[in-house]
């Protein structure tokens, strides 16, 4: 493709870094680099504790683990999501209640949230989609006022804000992703943020395969045995050195990103105006990071279309998560509660523009949409 969906970043120092851990002859988990990109995290979270893991998914089994869920248990979770956003509860033994989301951001309405719960309800989950931020004031409230807890999907929010306050640091728990296709990466990776310290001890325990491996390496015992469950969540010291050049970068990274977004959202204007598409509508008090810019057409067959169309002069346009409720295993798994009004519908409607570091096509992606309208 010309116009490739995603570019992965090369920030140019991770070589340095590479080489720095290699020499060091220190490759497993919980090293310098480790420590290095959890201070980084931490940083922008005062008061929160954060572990590096080797996946996204895996920093929400660990939140799972953690919420001591039982079998019958109930997780309420949009359908509009990644599937182990669920999978992670699920092993757990808990029952998955799928629910609606918002279409100006295709995040979880608390509305749908708010019906949805029941006797069995435990944890509610918030996928932050693209970047913007779900309404953590509305969902916060719901939770303490049924004492239940919320964890933070954040894996498409390194850099994304909510009223002034990080994503991720807004939960018990928040989970992030460095997959390639984020904003910044290491290949595969993630981290899990303790926002209720009370829990911080544990977590380490389940990281570090359900041992206290790592107060052992402290000196704080003198041998380490097991203690819980868990299992091998910690990132390797190569993984880490390489994130750590790309988190240096990433508050560059989020400007030029939503730079590249506003290009977008200014250029496609004149088409929402005419009703031909939609854009997103992320609200004032959430500063997203620029993950990814979507629009949505009339119907699915048009989105079909517009993306044959488009790839046809080079450009890579893609489609995004299936409705989790009506999967074979989101069926075995779990149930949709109320009204289904947005998630089908808009899922198979909504298509991701090309998006990256140091973008500069979005004039050439707007002008083939606008051959597809013939304007």
């Amino acid at each position: 493709m010309n116009i490739p969906f995603n570019r992965p970043l090369i920030t140019g120092r991770e070589h340095a870094y590479l080489d720095a851990a290699v020499a060091s002859g220190k490759l497993g988990g919980a090293g310098v680099y480790s420590r290095r990109c959890q201070d980084l995290l931490e940083r922008t979270m005062p008061g929160s504790r954060c572990f590096v893991t080797t996946s996204a998914s895996h920093a929400l089994e660990v939140a799972a683990l953690l919420c001591d869920l039982a079998p019958g248990d109930e997780v309420i979770v949009p359908s509009y999501a990644f599937p182990t956003t669920a999978s992670a509860f699920v092993r757990c033994g808990a029952r998955i209640v799928f629910v609606d989301v918002d279409p100006a951001t295709m995040n979880v309405d608390p509305e749908a949230v708010q019906q949805a719960l029941s006797d069995r309800t435990r944890v509610v989950v918030a996928l932050h989609y693209g970047g913007v931020s779900c309404d953590m004031t509305a969902l916060s409230r719901i939770c303490e006022a049924q004492d239940l807890i919320l964890v933070e999907d954040a894996a498409q929010a390194v850099g994304a804000s909510y009223r002034d306050q990080p994503c991720g640091s807004l939960g018990r728990f928040g989970c992030f992703s460095f997959h390639e296709s984020k904003n910044v990466h290491c290949g595969e990776g993630g981290a899990i943020v303790c926002n209720d310290l009370r829990f911080a001890d544990r977590l380490e325990i389940v990281l570090e395969k359900g041992t206290d491996r790592s107060r052992f390496f402290r000196g704080e015992v003198d041998k380490y045995t097991w203690q819980d469950l868990g299992s091998s969540y910690v990132m390797s010291e190569l993984t880490a050195s390489f994130l750590l050049a790309q988190l240096e970068a990433a508050d560059a990274v989020t400007l030029d990103r939503r730079r590249s977004w506003y290009e977008y959202a200014d250029r496609l204007e004149p088409l929402a105006a005419l009703g031909l598409i939609e854009l997103a509508a992320p609200p004032d008090h959430c500063f997203h990071n620029g993950h990814l810019f979507w629009i949505k057409l009339a119907d699915p067959a048009t989105r079909d279309r517009l993306t044959d169309h488009l790839r046809q002069q080079g450009i890579h346009c893609v489609f995004h998560y299936q409705p989790l409720h009506s999967s074979p295993a989101g069926k075995r798994y779990g149930r949709f509660s109320g009204v289904d009004a947005v998630t089908t519908r808009d899922a198979g409607r909504l298509l991701r523009l090309p998006m990256y570091f140091e973008f500069r096509n979005s004039g050439a992606v707007v002008e083939a949409i606008e051959s597809f309208f013939h304007l």
